[in-house]
């Protein structure tokens, strides 16, 4: 039955697959307060058990700060090699047919599913002097394992999914009519890729390169081998706190994990900052 004009429509009642809001929003505080914030407040609470003086010896003594520069100088540097490398994987894996796409487009995902100590052992057995790779390179005056770069080359390792299968489906629903256009126009390919690619997928690769330095800081399985370990050198500090946990000084642990959590949040907010403005740049140039 068609209704008339003059007959008021009635209002169609939406239907939720979900329960309430309420409900909804509850169970979500509840399990996020069960799974992250319990123990993030378990880390604080332990950590003023002691005084100001003890924190402050804790985490700045030479060999706790030594760590600190390697952690995140090499996390935010495997990150931004990411960047790179991983967003010409993404293009390449969405813009090109060639044989064998699907087995490359899967190993991709091989950090994921590699627990991170036989990715360590991997990677040793690669990069030690006598490994495949490096008696090759140890000659040239290329030392890889045991050294700050072998945990270069593990972060990098356990990051690169991070970038591609973040910016992957961004590139594979981008609107190649705007880059034929502009090449119609008189575009070069460099001013189809700063002006009309890089603008769309720049956010991908600000949250691609968020999440890669996240996992990255926390990482320990896959460095540990192919580190060193050797004080002031190439000692991470995951391996540090894990270090003042067999020692039972706990509170120094969570002291240095604190500074670590505190650091990390701050870097990923000022990154996610950085992908709100270039998101909203983005539209606003689009409008």
């Amino acid at each position: 039955m068609i209704a008339s004009p003059t007959q008021p429509l009635l209002p169609v009642k939406r239907v939720s697959v979900l329960p309430g809001f309420r409900l909804t929003l509850g169970f979500t505080l509840f399990y996020l307060a069960l799974i992250v914030l319990l123990p993030l407040s378990a880390i604080f609470l332990k950590t003023f058990t002691m005084t100001w003086g003890a924190f402050i010896d804790a985490v700045t003594s030479p060999r706790v700060m030594s760590s600190y520069r390697l952690t995140f100088g090499m996390s935010l540097l495997a990150a931004a090699l990411n960047v790179v490398f991983g967003g010409i994987v993404a293009w390449v894996l969405v813009r090109y047919r060639f044989p064998g796409k699907r087995i490359i487009d899967a190993l991709v995902d091989l950090p994921f599913a590699l627990p991170t100590a036989v990715a360590g052992i991997a990677l040793t057995t690669l990069y030690a002097p006598n490994g495949w790779l490096g008696r090759w390179l140890v000659p040239l005056g290329i030392k890889v394992a045991f050294t700050p770069l072998g945990i270069l080359v593990a972060l990098t390792f356990i990051g690169l999914p991070f970038v591609v299968r973040t910016v992957q489906p961004v590139l594979q629903e981008a609107e190649r009519e705007l880059e034929e256009a502009a090449a119609s126009l008189g575009a070069g390919r460099a001013q189809v890729f700063l002006r009309v690619i890089f603008p769309s997928i720049a956010p991908a690769l600000l949250t691609g390169f968020a999440l890669a330095f996240a996992r990255a800081t926390g990482e320990y399985g896959s460095v540990i081998f192919i580190a060193g370990n050797m004080p002031m050198i190439s000692e991470i500090t995951p391996l540090f706190i894990v270090t003042k946990l067999e020692q039972y000084d706990y509170a120094g642990a969570t002291a240095i994990a604190v500074v670590m959590l505190l650091v990390s949040f701050a870097l990923l907010l000022t990154i996610n900052l950085l992908q709100a403005w270039t998101r909203k740049r983005g539209q606003s140039s689009k409008a």
